[in-house]
């Protein structure tokens, strides 16, 4: 990984080299990440996924996870892992490539309803570093046609309940990518419909002088669905998609701005990036985490509450750091908030450990949940049972919590 780069989020930054001697000098307030008073009451429900990113649960109360692969191509995965653990494979083989910054990165965000799993596939090898550092130029010779893109797999209880897996072939997605279905038969008479909503562009335009080739590129990175309408981080152009789920068409909803780096010069450039990651559909608003890019500053990150019928947005939770999922728990008086932070520590970029903060208000001092994850990306409240799910880049594990 790039420290020059926002990990699989792919945003260009100003080109700073970390002078690790200064970082004591850089102590900002920061919340968690203190390893003598760790609070760990998470389990391992399952290990060995492929750098899982995405969570939903189905009606049959398993939890559904996209994982964006390894470093071989085209090994991102579709897994269906019920509560006691056993992980079987849903669909394995989809588009994933290496990034610009040598990250595998393929499925990321997933949303469920009823039989019908929306995923995103995030923007793989569609770009390569360019002469200017943290910039990129288009691929020529990009691995898939679907990436920056919406599918849709639909699939039967049954098949959920037995199926030992499909997989994707480079012709299926040649097809997807020419606007047909696919239909997958495993041979026992279990099927998955696959289609594909809509396909962002992969790249757009972004020149510097003496470089015109230069291009940002659509990384998709979470997903929210409310009636027929899609709504899609993208952390790489840094904006809000709204995605017509009947039509197929998308369009921007809101596009969220630079703030000045508050350690510049000491590290970083001199503007920090948005980068846009976790969304959640809540009392007909939508609230989406900015993980904010290069340093990823303490205090930098933030909940913005976005009216999904103007695009307007207004800061809902801030002084965070890497932000990257909130959730609304109703309680019997009123709502609590979670924010997952991918890490914690009070230094610029990685160094502590993630947490899950609980927030009785907006504007109200945190509770530390749980700070011992190892660069977490994604979280899951099961209503029903009370089990806050976790999942874990780096060390491939989806963890459960007891939640009270």
């Amino acid at each position: 990984m790039s420290l020059n780069s926002c990990w699989f989020l792919k945003i260009p930054s100003s080109p700073h080299i970390v002078r690790t001697a200064l970082l004591p000098a850089l102590l900002l307030l920061g919340v968690g990440g203190n390893a003598d008073a760790q609070v760990c009451p998470a389990d391992t429900v399952a290990s060995e996924l492929r750098r899982p990113m995405g969570l939903a649960l189905s009606n049959l109360g398993n939890l559904i996870v996209s994982e964006t692969g390894s470093a071989v191509p085209n090994s991102g995965r579709i897994s269906i892992i019920s509560p006691d653990g056993n992980r079987r494979t849903l669909i394995d083989r989809l588009p994933s490539g290496t990034s610009d910054v040598g990250d595998p990165t393929g499925p990321a965000g997933i949303v469920m309803r009823g039989r019908s799993l929306y995923v995103l596939m995030s923007i793989g090898d569609s770009v390569v570093p360019a002469p200017v550092a943290t910039r990129q130029y288009a691929n020529p010779a990009v691995s898939s046609p679907i990436y920056s893109s919406v599918l849709e797999f639909t699939f039967s209880a049954n098949v959920e309940k037995r199926t030992a897996g499909f997989i994707m072939s480079a012709a299926d997605q040649q097809t997807l990518a020419a606007g047909a279905r696919v239909i997958q038969s495993n041979g026992g008479g279990d099927t998955l419909e696959i289609s594909l909503v809509t396909n962002f562009p992969d790249t757009i335009p972004d020149p510097l002088p003496g470089f015109p080739a230069i291009v940002r590129g659509s990384n998709p990175f979470g997903i929210a669905l409310a009636g027929d309408q899609l709504y899609v981080t993208d952390g790489g152009r840094n904006l809000l998609w709204q995605v017509d789920i009947p039509t197929g068409t998308h369009a921007p909803l809101a596009t969220f701005g630079t703030i000045p780096n508050p350690i510049f010069p000491a590290v970083g450039g001199p503007v920090i990036e948005p980068v846009p990651t976790g969304i959640e559909y809540v009392n007909g608003q939508l609230l989406v985490t900015l993980f904010r890019g290069v340093p990823f500053a303490p205090n930098t990150s933030t909940v913005v509450q976005i009216d999904p019928v103007t695009g307007g947005q207004t800061p809902f939770i801030t002084r965070l750091k890497t932000a990257i999922k909130v959730l609304q728990i109703e309680g019997s008086v009123d709502s609590d908030y979670l924010v997952l932070q991918h890490s914690s520590g009070p230094q610029p970029f990685f160094a502590g450990p993630g947490v899950v903060l609980r927030f009785d208000t907006p504007a109200s001092t945190p509770i530390v949940v749980a700070d011992c994850f190892q660069r977490p990306t994604s979280m899951l409240l099961d209503e029903k049972s009370g089990i806050l799910y976790v999942t874990e880049l780096l060390s491939g594990r989806l963890l459960s919590i007891i939640f009270e």
